[in-house]
């Protein structure tokens, strides 16, 4: 991985998009446990054609399909912890790749590869990566969390992404994890739910102030921000993000459309335009890099690469 000394980040602006709902747009099947994992096992070309498209909406960070990628989680489904590990490096050589072909057309643009690693939740597939409420140990997340490190501090990424992260205590999970390696380059996001977000809370019910700073005080911390919340509570948490740390400011919220859970389906629309808008208002109250999560579009960050790459 590229150290953190040697990384280039005070020029990176813009964020990629949603993965797996945009490889669900163009036809790719995720229903199963492993979500975006099962596109990247069975069909890696569309991945690299998902990472083209948010290149040539103007991103200068691009985040691997690796989200639901475990040991722990292919390991419920009797994967090897082999196939876990080259799954995790297939998602950065996939990501490189369409880099790669981008730069040879585009010469000068600067493009990062962040490798995306969800909360432990992620790998149990039953929905609480939203809560932080979980059945392990201490212990058990550190094991968990540098597992993955391990693998991908040998890979050629140039930033580990944290993301989705419910709780202070995963987060000082993923700073213990990350102690045998203290040059790399590493962002922490939280969850702060419709529920907790007027609390300023993450979804666990820690304060977001306190998690962002215990982020921010590891050494191997580029930035510290929110990711998969909605968009409307966004303005209200970059304050307590501020207050935490002079870490810069990442977000990524998710397209602000509801999920159906009885009916299976999305529910409300989302306006490109206004996702521009409204990062517009993040960037002017103190946000360096923005993007999207979950069902934002290329059209969502050609908006914010408008904004941003002036």
């Amino acid at each position: 991985m590229t150290s953190r000394d040697q990384l280039n980040f005070a020029e990176a602006r813009v964020l990629d998009g949603g993965m797996a709902s945009e490889l669900e747009f163009s036809g790719a099947d995720i229903r199963g446990p492993l979500w975006s994992a099962h596109v990247l096992e069975d069909t890696p070309e569309k991945v690299i054609a998902v990472h083209r498209d948010y290149l040539e909406a103007g991103v200068d960070i691009l985040l691997t399909a690796s989200y639901q990628v475990s040991r722990k989680g292919y390991g419920e489904f009797g994967l090897t912890p082999d196939r876990a590990d080259l799954a995790l490096l297939r998602s950065v050589q996939l990501a490189q790749n369409a880099r790669d072909e981008f730069v040879a057309r585009n010469p000068g643009r600067k493009v990062l590869i962040a490798a995306s690693l969800g909360p432990y939740g992620a790998a149990l597939h039953d929905g609480s990566e939203y809560t932080g409420v979980y059945d392990c140990s201490f212990e058990e997340l550190v094991r968990f969390h540098r597992e993955r490190i391990a693998v991908l501090a040998e890979s050629d990424a140039d930033i580990l992404a944290f993301e989705t992260l419910p709780s202070l205590g995963e987060a000082r999970a993923v700073g213990e994890a990350l102690e045998p390696w203290p040059n790399l380059a590493v962002w922490f996001c939280f969850n702060a739910p419709e529920h907790r977000a007027p609390h300023l809370q993450v979804a666990h019910g820690e304060l977001l102030r306190h998690c962002a700073g215990a982020a921010a005080s590891f050494p191997q911390t580029i930035a510290v921000g929110i990711n998969c919340t909605e968009p409307k509570w966004i303005s209200a948490l970059i304050p307590e993000l501020r207050a935490a740390s002079e870490k810069p400011i990442i977000l990524y919220p998710n397209s602000g459309e509801g999920w159906d859970a009885e009916g299976r389906r999305w529910t409300g629309c989302s306006d490109p335009g206004d996702f521009g808008r409204r990062a517009r208002e993040w960037y002017g109250a103190g946000a360096q890099i923005i993007g999207g999560c979950c069902r934002t579009r290329p059209a969502h960050i050609r908006q914010v690469a408008d904004l941003l790459n002036f």
